[in-house]
């Protein structure tokens, strides 16, 4: 058993009542503390396995950390990435000099798997998924875990994997000290989550670079080398794994032979870092379209070829992948309108991504909860591609500021309206669409305002549009 004799859960969602599991397992004192109340199927599980809660409150929490002395380490605290630093209980923890660490850090140390980590603003759950997918189909024993599917710790107490998969956020990132990756990858960083950050973007970049760190050179760091960001901190860096970039071309602009790029025969090649192999995948073969699903291919393939999965095999895995929900999903197509659900496009750049897909003229959703945002990076493409603009949230006077005066590139306004429902939204949206045209759901922001979460706001995209068609 650890020397730690008591581990604090604070969060009773997945990640908590993962690693509650498994320090149960692991022979410690546990106790989860959820500041809201608790779902009914995690409570079950907790009353089940004799694990001690509370809810609505964090009151034994401060009960046991007022009786700890600021010197004594008989206690660590496993955080949910949703509770942010200016947390009152988790300044009274700090002040205590309790270490509070990630469900990410505290599963790992029980487990010998091959972890393979995907951070980034954008594609990070599609690469994710992918990766998994491919594994998968080859034969390996692998899970998925971290910020997306059942929790890392649950399925290291439960299950007896080789390899995981782990889409990890910059939260969780901000809590892993001795968590070490056998193969990184960033997917591109752009401004997110500023919010979280003291508006500072340069905060949320070195929470990003977390997942390099503890790398040695027998190590591997794939990467986009098309983005200035993460090209910009690698220069500055001192990196210690083996670097992997990929982009279109062949070549960098620094002259580093990309080890994924697309040939002249629009065909993705991927190599191994001896370049003694690679694997040639027609661009037109991929389940998943667009430019920005080429760089999601080409690092999940770059990721399988270092685990040793055949190339035909990559190839069938690359060509049956069926996407990720409330991810550039269609829903349905209604009096000639396409309505497509990009819900998890909670950051300006996934919205660039799903306009720069667009071939038809578009009415895009947009608004939620603001983290910071500038709309100055979907300026062009909204110019160019929107016919018009519906605003889906509480407080929507960001937006009809910047937006307001909108013109096409013909000159012509961009009408808005607002909607304080999905409901409404979609009722707005069809009326302003035209038959050949684009509905998307593309927010730029998170969801909390009217909604639960992305897949709360997706969902109930779908089931409107579902509805609209039935009628």
């Amino acid at each position: 058993m650890d020397s730690k004799k008591m581990i604090i859960v604070l969060g009773a969602g997945e990640s908590g009542i993962g690693s509650a599991i498994l320090a149960q397992k692991k022979g410690f004192d546990v106790l989860v503390s959820d500041f809201g109340s608790i779902k009914d199927q995690y409570r079950s599980i907790l009353i089940n396995k004799g694990i001690g809660f509370e809810e609505k409150a964090h009151d034994k929490v401060y009960d046991i950390i007022d009786r700890t002395s600021d010197s004594e380490h008989s206690i660590e605290v496993v955080k949910s990435p949703g509770i942010p630093e200016k947390s009152p209980i988790i300044k009274a923890i700090r002040a205590k000099n309790i270490k509070v660490i990630s469900e990410i850090e505290f599963a790992s140390r029980y487990t010998n798997a091959k972890t393979i980590c995907i951070t980034g603003s954008n594609g990070k759950t599609t690469t994710t998924t992918l990766i998994y997918h491919i594994l998968k189909s080859a034969g390996l024993n692998v899970g998925l875990a971290g910020n997306i599917g059942k929790s890392f710790a649950l399925q290291v107490a439960e299950s007896n994997f080789d390899y995981y998969v782990l889409e990890i956020s910059s939260f969780q990132l901000d809590d892993m000290y001795d968590f070490r990756a056998d193969i990184a990858i960033i997917t591109n960083i752009t401004p997110d989550h500023l919010d979280r950050y003291e508006y500072r973007f340069q905060n949320y970049i070195d929470a990003k670079f977390r997942i390099l760190q503890n790398q040695t050179e027998s190590d591997y760091f794939i990467f986009w080398a098309g983005d200035p960001i993460v090209a910009s901190e690698i220069s500055k860096r001192n990196i210690a794994s083996i670097m992997l970039p990929f982009d279109l071309d062949r070549v960098t602009t620094s002259g580093v032979e990309n080890f994924a790029f697309v040939d002249d025969k629009d065909n993705i090649v991927i190599q191994t870092p001896s370049h003694s192999h690679f694997v040639d995948v027609p661009v037109e073969s991929l389940a998943i379209k667009g430019t920005h699903n080429i760089y999601n291919s080409m690092a999940a393939a770059i990721a399988a070829q270092l685990v040793g999965v055949e190339g035909t095999k990559l190839c069938k895995a690359l060509a049956t992948f069926e996407g990720v929900e409330h991810r550039m999903e269609y829903v349905a197509t209604i009096d000639g309108v396409r309505y497509i659900n990009d819900s998890k496009a909670t950051n300006v750049n996934s919205c660039w991504y799903a306009l720069q897909s667009m071939k038809t003229p578009t009415v895009l959703i947009l608004g939620g909860t603001d983290k910071g945002n500038d709309y100055t990076e979907i300026d062009e493409l909204i110019r160019q591609k929107v016919r018009s603009l519906v605003f889906l949230g509480v407080d929507n006077s960001k937006l009809i500021k910047f937006f307001e005066h909108y013109q096409t590139v013909g000159g012509e306004k961009i009408p808005y309206s607002e909607a304080r429902s999905m409901k409404e939204a979609i009722y707005l949206a069809s009326n302003a669409a035209q038959a050949g045209d684009t509905v998307l759901l593309s927010p730029c922001c998170a969801s909390f305002d009217l909604f639960n979460n992305y897949e709360d706001r997706g969902n109930q995209f779908k089931q409107t549009v579902l509805e609209m068609k039935k009628s």
